[in-house]
């Protein structure tokens, strides 16, 4: 499956805004607009129940992740991104700075971000 995906910077953390999956034409929601309005809490409830239908996803873990790192809860942001990097399912994305990179890279630098941010709040 292959499929092409936006990453934007939010608070030095990877957010993903949408994922297209070129042989479906699937659109998921994996709230982007909940995660960049600072309204992370929405984002964890809304993730969740799309984990449900799309379970693996790397998009929807990333950004549960990245709630999760916005609300403090580090250890739970580190389960997430370990789940996107371990995920069967890979997409190339494209970074906030036109970089483009595999879903599993992309959790690596988030997973490296909130590795920091925990360490910070120690």
């Amino acid at each position: 499956m292959f499929a092409t995906l936006t990453l934007g910077s939010l608070l030095a953390a990877q957010a993903v805004t949408a994922v297209m999956v070129e042989q479906q034409y699937e659109q998921l929601d994996v709230a982007y607009r909940e995660l960049a309005a600072g309204d992370a809490a929405t984002a964890v409830t809304e993730l969740e129940a799309e984990l449900q239908d799309h379970p693996g996803d790397p998009a929807i873990l990333i950004n549960l992740g990245t709630a999760h790192s916005m609300l403090g809860n580090y250890e739970r942001a580190e389960f997430y991104y370990h789940a996107a990097r371990e995920s069967q399912d890979s997409y190339r994305l494209e970074l906030a700075d036109g970089r483009w990179v595999d879903s599993r890279d992309a959790a690596r630098l988030a997973l490296a971000t909130v590795e920091l941010r925990a360490l910070a709040a120690r």
